[in-house]
């Protein structure tokens, strides 16, 4: 080291230009550091904002959240449901007219004495929607609803009794019935019976499914629910509950030749052992 603090210069010529090298570099870093130190500390300024700006704005907030929460919503509501389309006033009349229909033929028929009891050995009746229910009287969808008849050529089993002969009057235009037997009733269930266990179809293939949920009633097997659905026994509405409702099958061509479909399928109402013939051709 010499007199003013720099390293002295080794004697050979390479060493030399490595020295002065390192003195610039060393010379250039402290006068770059003398002007950092010279120059003052800018201090960050932060911009205060009201408080009831502040408020407003929270507000606004959660008022965007909850549009956007009730318009999803309401998205989700349309493409739950059927699509839009467009109704002419026509259809509307048509509609108002069978519905105004319906009401006046069921005053007409609480004016006449109740239909006579079928004889005691029919027990059992078995129901299947024929018409369509569009335009018809909310008191006849609520019953078409109730015998759980929602889908066209669909049909349940229904125990006779006063309360079901007058449902099944109310809903006689768009209802085909009778009783049938035990050949029908067995055909039905082994081909097309399935249980409704939490909103799910479970075809009746295994009767450990039957033993499971119908088990503590004594019905363990297949002929065991066949037998409590044809002799309609003590448990014949929760076994009837828990089976699904049976869809018919309905030919191929029934969407060109509807006339022909409704001809074979036969009129609604009452058919007592006529049903059978239904059950057999359409099962």
């Amino acid at each position: 080291m010499n007199s003013d603090g720099q390293p002295t210069p080794p004697p050979d010529c390479c060493a030399t230009i490595l020295w002065e090298e390192a003195c610039s570099v060393t010379s250039s870093v402290c006068v770059a550091w003398q002007r950092t130190m010279a120059e003052p500390e800018k201090q960050k300024v932060i911009k205060l904002v009201p408080e009831n700006l502040l408020k407003k704005r929270k507000a606004y907030q959660a008022i965007k959240a909850t549009q956007a929460k009730l318009a999803l919503l309401e998205k989700k509501k349309v493409h739950k449901g059927k699509s839009l389309k467009f109704v002419r006033l026509e259809e509307f009349q048509k509609n108002s007219k069978k519905s105004h229909r319906d009401d006046i033929r069921i005053h007409r028929a609480k004016q006449r004495p109740p239909p006579p009891m079928p004889p005691a050995k029919n027990t059992l009746a078995f129901a299947v929607r024929v018409r369509m229910i569009k335009g018809v009287s909310p008191r006849v969808k609520k019953v078409i609803h109730m015998l759980r008849l929602r889908k066209i050529f669909s049909g349940t089993f229904v125990r006779i009794s006063k309360t079901s002969l007058n449902m099944l009057k109310i809903v006689e235009p768009y209802v085909a019935w009778g009783f049938p037997n035990l050949k029908s009733v067995r055909e039905l269930i082994l081909k097309r019976g399935q249980l409704k266990i939490k909103k799910k179809k479970i075809p009746l293939t295994d009767n450990t499914v039957i033993e499971q949920h119908l088990g503590e009633h004594g019905i363990i097997c297949l002929e065991d629910l066949i037998h409590e659905i044809y002799s309609t026994g003590k448990h014949f509405r929760m076994v009837n509950r828990l089976l699904w409702p049976f869809r018919l099958s309905v030919p191929r061509h029934s969407a060109r030749d509807k006339v022909g479909l409704l001809k074979e399928m036969g009129d609604p109402g009452p058919r007592a052992e006529d049903i059978n013939s239904v059950i057999r051709k359409f099962n």
